[in-house]
């Protein structure tokens, strides 16, 4: 475990646990060349990979479907300065397997808003990245930590 300044990188197992400890998260996808973020709630399927269920007729749904992007989730507490985040790079897909949006539905994952046609969107995840902060109460000297200290 190396920490440099109150930071340390996370490896690939590190940052999929972390990813499954909180529900929130970010998509970054590219919207009329610009890039565009979305919160949204997600789960982490079995074999990795961050799934989300949105609206089939909404705009993360059409501009995702075989694009590179980027999903990224954190976790911080302020008054301790310490957190981590995560960001999981990879191509998105629409999940389109009638079997599969089966099970899908049973995990729970549901959409913020009421949408008559639903649609789950697979992050896979190939590039993945992550960093864990320690500080200190009340803005002291940073120090090290174990893993054991974050929730």
């Amino acid at each position: 475990m190396q920490w440099d300044n109150g930071l340390r990188q996370l490896d690939r197992q590190e940052c999929l646990r972390f990813l499954t400890l909180v529900p929130i998260g970010r998509i970054v996808y590219t919207h009329e060349a610009l890039p565009a973020a979305l919160p949204v709630n997600f789960s982490v399927d079995q074999d990795h990979a961050v799934v989300f269920r949105t609206s089939a007729r909404s705009r993360v749904a059409h501009a995702v479907d075989g694009a590179v992007v980027a999903f990224e989730t954190d976790w911080f507490d302020e008054e301790s300065q310490s957190g981590w985040s995560v960001v999981v790079t990879g191509r998105a897909a629409l999940v389109t397997d009638r079997r599969d949006q089966e099970r899908l539905r049973t995990v729970g994952l549901r959409s913020w808003v009421s949408v008559a046609e639903d649609a789950f969107v697979r992050i896979t995840p190939d590039l993945v990245s992550g960093r864990l902060l320690h500080g200190h109460p009340r803005g002291g000297e940073r120090g090290a930590a174990s893993l054991a200290d974050v929730p």
